[in-house]
């Protein structure tokens, strides 16, 4: 069982504070599961880093009449650009789970991808987030191909029928990547927690390297192509995003498989180090869409202001996810709430000094690299 969530710390004003919190969780395998990255952990401290090598510059004596966060796409108006990443298995931390926070984010009117790995069955997430009532962000379904397309193409049907509004589909992560420090700690899914919305699906081929075997040669004829992004982009009537690019030169074949959005993202750096952060190759891959489709992106967004720098540099949104489940873990439904109030509340704040009235008034013209 996990430790019950309790009431939101007095001395917690910021997401940083519910990392020092939550790193004081009891049991060590989960936190590191949650907070440590693959390798070396270098993608993942430079995702935080490269904000911090940004600077912004504001204009003064602006116009702030009508000022809002409001941002529209794929047919859907937001009144602020924070969503909440796809996250496996959040009854690692609340034993409400994904329940939990589907009901923070209709109470802040935020979008939230569900994970295919989520620990809660995607309809009763959407049921949880329909009894809320109108005027609730919707909720989008992030998928992972599986290895029998029919069994993909259930998922789908499963998730348009339950009322998710888009497709998020994670391509970043064809193998699992060295987390040594998950490793370390011998981290395993407890008895209670597990992917419920594969129950019953055909478990994957072993992917164990044997004495003189070639974890590439297992990859034969069973890596995901941009033929199956194109293939899934003709099952279904909504939006499908593609989420973990990071070279521009892909730019055009996930365009030509279909997609309807691109997410910049090395997945938050858990799968391969040393990969570029997120906020560096943001622009380019802005270049690259040249205003076909929205591009959003994740990884170490912490502050009002990384969001900032983000849309400045071409973003339409982003997308936050450790610091959702460690506020989960520390303060239930309640504190995924705060937490999100808190980004919203210092984006807000950040924009008016700024002299930005609202998210389309930000451009690169705000952001300056710090002089080294």
């Amino acid at each position: 069982m996990t430790s019950p969530p309790g009431p939101i710390p007095p001395d917690v004003v910021s997401l940083a504070d519910y990392e020092r919190y939550f790193m004081r969780h009891r049991d060590v395998a989960i936190r590191t599961y949650i907070s440590a990255g693959a390798g070396d952990g270098l993608t993942m401290a430079d995702n935080r880093r490269a904000f911090d090598r940004l600077r912004l510059m504001p204009r003064m004596l602006a116009c702030m009449e009508g000022a809002n966060t409001k941002v529209s796409f794929l047919g859907h108006d937001y009144t602020h650009p924070v969503f909440i990443a796809p996250c496996a298995y959040h009854r690692l931390v609340n034993d409400d789970g994904e329940l939990a926070t589907a009901t923070a984010a209709m109470l802040t009117q935020t979008c939230m991808t569900v994970s295919t790995l989520s620990s809660v069955r995607l309809e009763d997430i959407a049921r949880a987030s329909a009894s809320r009532g109108c005027g609730s962000a919707p909720l989008w379904c992030q998928l992972y191909l599986q290895e029998r397309r029919e069994e993909t193409l259930s998922l789908v049907r499963r998730a348009e029928e339950a009322g998710y509004k888009a497709f998020v589909l994670t391509v970043d992560a064809v193998v699992s990547g060295d987390r040594h420090a998950q490793r370390r700690v011998r981290f395993v899914l407890p008895p209670n927690v597990s992917a419920v919305n594969l129950a019953g699906f055909q478990p994957p081929a072993e992917m164990t390297i044997r004495p003189g075997g070639s974890l590439l040669a297992m990859l034969e004829g069973r890596a995901p192509t941009f033929d199956d992004l194109a293939w899934l982009c003709r099952q279904t009537a909504l939006p499908v995003l593609v989420k973990g690019v990071l070279n521009p030169a892909d730019v055009a074949a996930c365009l030509d498989a279909g997609v309807a959005g691109i997410i910049v993202s090395n997945h938050g750096g858990r799968v391969l180090d040393t990969l570029p952060a997120t906020i560096d190759i943001l622009p380019a891959i802005v270049t690259a869409v040249a205003g076909r489709v929205p591009v959003l992106m994740d990884g170490g967004i912490r502050r009002g202001t990384d969001i900032v720098k983000a849309i400045a540099l071409g973003a339409s949104a982003v997308l936050v996810g450790q610091p959702i489940l460690q506020a989960l873990a520390v303060a239930g439904a309640s504190g995924v709430v705060h937490a999100i109030t808190l980004l919203r509340s210092e984006l807000e704040t950040a924009m008016a000094l700024l002299g930005a009235r609202d998210l389309q008034a930000l451009d690169s013209a705000f952001v300056q690299p710090r002089e080294t």
